[in-house]
């Protein structure tokens, strides 16, 4: 009896799952025309309710977005931004001239980081990712 019992569930759950992965990627994304039916279906579970965490689907919502990002990383990755770019957004982003970072030095020091004639230092580097709250490895290129 119980061995029947085992046969139908895993008969019913291999029925619900081809159904489930004829409509949602339920495996890493292969390639680029399931990768953007992914995102689709990711944009149909968010826009119906499914961000919200007690959300029936939220989990799958979950599970999807992992899958995106995964094939993301893989074939979108970042580009590397170099720490004159990153200290030069942080500055924008906190309305800061380059007279009010003492951390690198004199505003012509901060001024020869940020056109790339410089590097920053150990010192400053410290300085700057405990002034900005940011990771060391932001500044290290």
């Amino acid at each position: 009896m119980e061995a029947l019992m085992h046969r139908e569930m895993i008969t019913e759950i291999t029925v619900h799952y081809q159904a489930l992965s004829r409509l949602v990627p339920l495996q890493a994304i292969p390639d680029a025309a399931a990768y953007e039916q992914a995102v689709s279906v990711l944009h149909q579970l968010l826009d119906a309710g499914a961000a919200d965490e007690k959300h029936p689907l939220a989990g799958l919502v979950d599970s999807v977005g992992r899958l995106i990002a995964d094939y993301d990383q893989e074939h979108f990755p970042p580009a590397p931004v170099s720490p004159a770019a990153t200290l030069r957004l942080l500055m924008e982003q906190q309305a800061l001239t380059q007279s009010d970072l003492p951390e690198v030095g004199t505003q012509g020091v901060v001024s020869e980081v940020l056109n790339g004639k410089r590097d920053l230092n150990v010192r400053q580097i410290k300085a700057l990712a405990q002034r900005f709250d940011v990771p060391i490895s932001v500044f290290i290129a």
